[in-house]
């Protein structure tokens, strides 16, 4: 136990909190790298607006803009007081929806992407794994070839053109889903059967249009995995020793396979920080990547640093956890 904490453990969560921090600092530097002042965009726009206000007051709204974003002092103050205002949870104040705090449009949003992607992620991964060491090992099966050559072309279509292939079809030209929305347009959010069952039927085609790409990825992925683990001498022998074949699949051919898929699931599921941000564009839904968008056409600088730190700290997380139960999985990282 005390080895595996040494060696194992401790420099994990060591590289853990490096990539944090140097992960929060490159966020802290590249937006004041940009040459757009958040502060000066705010004064220009009340000034466009057209309304009357004295030059005294616009200095003073410029000092209370500056010191609110974090902006005030030198690039040193800005940095602690940056970090301070982290660690106490702070991510400020929304530009474009001001004076919402950032922390509240990420709590609303996130619930919707992972609602979305979790089901998404797990589904197509699960099935794509599954169909592509079926593929491998029942190779003359004609219903697994079609699925094959199905896999294949439908593997390099980027996900928001199979988005909008199938809002195309099945929201226009044959209109069985919603073409927008999470749930209709001035329905009341609340947690009830009938809302629930709205919203999953809103998402049926977002989730489609992720499900069908990724379990082209997956299988294609586990398919190649497979392959080479066919002719390993282990699997010669089970063979030879007159195993049933499903037991030599899931046994001796997939458990084998899957470490690769489950460091990448691990990965995929690190991503939902960030959102699908094209397809939640497309479909209107909305979640981190439609908060994403919304902030870059806004120049919301707040709003941007705080969708990257989320992110950054989801991936970290995620990878950690995935090391720490790694374990579980290869008797060769228990062993070292």
């Amino acid at each position: 136990m005390r080895k595996f904490v040494l060696s194992y453990l401790i420099p994990r969560i060591g590289q853990y909190l490096l990539v944090i921090f140097l992960g929060v600092t490159l966020t802290f530097v590249i937006p004041r790298l940009s040459p757009n002042d958040p502060v000066e965009q705010q004064v220009s726009q009340l000034m466009m607006s057209g309304s009357q206000v004295s030059p005294e007051a616009i200095e003073h709204m410029r000092v209370a803009l500056t010191e609110m974003y974090g902006l005030a002092g030198s690039p040193w103050e800005q940095y602690w007081a940056f970090w301070g205002r982290l660690l106490r949870g702070d991510l400020g104040p929304s530009l474009s929806s001001f004076p919402t705090p950032v922390n509240q449009l990420l709590a609303t949003a996130m619930p919707w992407t992972f609602g979305l992607l979790i089901p998404s992620i797990v589904i197509s991964w699960v099935v794509g794994n599954i169909l592509g060491a079926i593929a491998s090992y029942y190779e003359n099966n004609r219903v697994i070839q079609v699925v094959d050559v199905v896999s294949q072309a439908v593997r390099p279509i980027p996900y928001y053109i199979m988005a909008l292939v199938l809002l195309a079809v099945f929201s226009y030209w044959i209109p069985i889903f919603p073409f927008s929305g999470a749930y209709p347009p001035g329905a009341r959010v609340e947690f009830s059967l009938s809302f629930v069952l709205t919203v999953l039927y809103h998402s049926l085609l977002p989730l489609l249009s992720l499900v069908l790409i990724g379990i082209g990825g997956w299988f294609i992925g586990m398919k190649s995995l497979t392959s080479n683990i066919i002719a390993e001498d282990y699997v010669v022998y089970a063979e030879n020793t007159g195993l049933p074949r499903r037991q030599i699949l899931t046994q001796y051919i997939m458990r084998n396979a899957m470490l690769p898929q489950i460091t990448g699931l691990a990965l995929q599921l690190g991503m939902l920080f960030s959102g699908a941000l094209i397809m939640e564009v497309v479909f209107g839904y909305p979640g981190m990547g439609t908060l994403t968008f919304q902030a870059v056409m806004a120049n919301d600088y707040t709003l941007i640093m705080g969708i990257t730190l989320l992110s950054i700290v989801g991936v970290a997380t995620t990878v950690l956890i995935l090391d720490l139960i790694y374990p579980l999985f290869d008797p060769r990282v228990r062993i070292q």
